[in-house]
């Protein structure tokens, strides 16, 4: 789908190694949701639709695989959540035909928040992404749906998430796409156009964007990654390709820190067949 073969000795135009075949991209995600739902004995998903680019992404590409009529897309806002968000979740719900709900979660949220009033933004917006799946896998049951996840490769990388919060769900179709792709592939699937146009954000306090917390924009963080991780570029090599020293050495160093939030928990091995170490494939129990 992409040329992940670059070489560390001459300049590379990451941009063009960056482009993806969206027709293919298309094919292949929409296969894999397939296969994810049907073969655990689902028809049907949750999603939850923020209003930003990377979930209606997944609303589309979910409601190709399975049948609009079987993607829930819900809308979880807080007291300081942006009327525009709403107003671009609706759109996605209005274009493809979903079903959809909206909770407000302040009332879920706001009592714990209460209890800390130092508690700052990070802190707050953690228990936000964490209620907000609460919610979407109470619905998964009610629904009888699996929880599909809206996480980007970069995000992922870079641990721009909340653990058990918006990294949780059932399976994750975009996480192997970086956030420059996400929006080609939008692009491609006619995403609205004021969704593919607004600033990136998780929404979480009013003023909030991805690019203002990270200090980097999406673009010139995902050409780095892009050589640090599918080309397996070393510090050096990367910084050779033009990147500030320090740039690259913080971005690295964000990688490796938050690699915890990309593994399942460890487990301390005790036994011969230990959960995580050596019972790891997948296993036919029927018959």
């Amino acid at each position: 789908m992409v040329n992940t073969l670059v070489q560390p000795q001459q300049r590379v135009d990451v941009d063009t190694l960056l482009t993806i075949n969206t027709d293919l991209a298309t094919k292949i995600m929409v296969g894999f949701i397939q296969d994810a739902v049907t073969k655990v004995g689902f028809s049907r998903a949750v999603i939850g639709l923020s209003g930003g680019i990377d979930s209606a992404l997944v609303a589309f590409l979910a409601a190709q695989a399975l049948g609009a009529e079987n993607v829930l897309a819900v809308r979880l806002p807080y007291q300081t959540s942006s009327a525009g968000s709403l107003t671009d979740a609706q759109a996605v719900i209005d274009q493809l035909g979903l079903p959809a709900l909206t909770v407000e979660i302040t009332p879920m949220v706001q009592p714990l928040i209460d209890l800390f009033p130092d508690m700052d933004g990070v802190r707050k917006g953690n228990i936000m992404a964490r209620q907000r799946m609460i919610v979407l896998y109470d619905q998964s049951a009610d629904w009888k749906g699996l929880v599909i996840g809206t996480s980007n490769k970069t995000e992922v990388l870079l641990g721009y998430s909340t653990l058990f919060g918006d990294s949780a769900a059932a399976l994750q179709p975009i996480e192997d796409l970086y956030k420059t792709q996400v929006r080609q592939l939008s692009r491609a699937l006619g995403v609205p156009q004021s969704i593919l146009d607004k600033a990136p954000s998780a929404d979480l306090w009013t003023g909030q964007t991805d690019e203002g917390e990270l200090g980097y924009t999406y673009a010139e963080v995902d050409r780095l990654l892009y050589l640090l991780v599918d080309g397996r570029y070393t510090v050096e090599e990367a910084a050779a390709q033009g990147f500030d020293r320090a740039f690259v050495e913080r971005v690295w160093r964000r990688v490796r820190m938050n690699h915890f939030k990309r593994t399942m928990p460890n487990v301390a091995k005790l036994s011969r067949r230990s959960i995580g170490h050596d019972f790891l494939y997948l296993r036919d129990w029927a018959g």
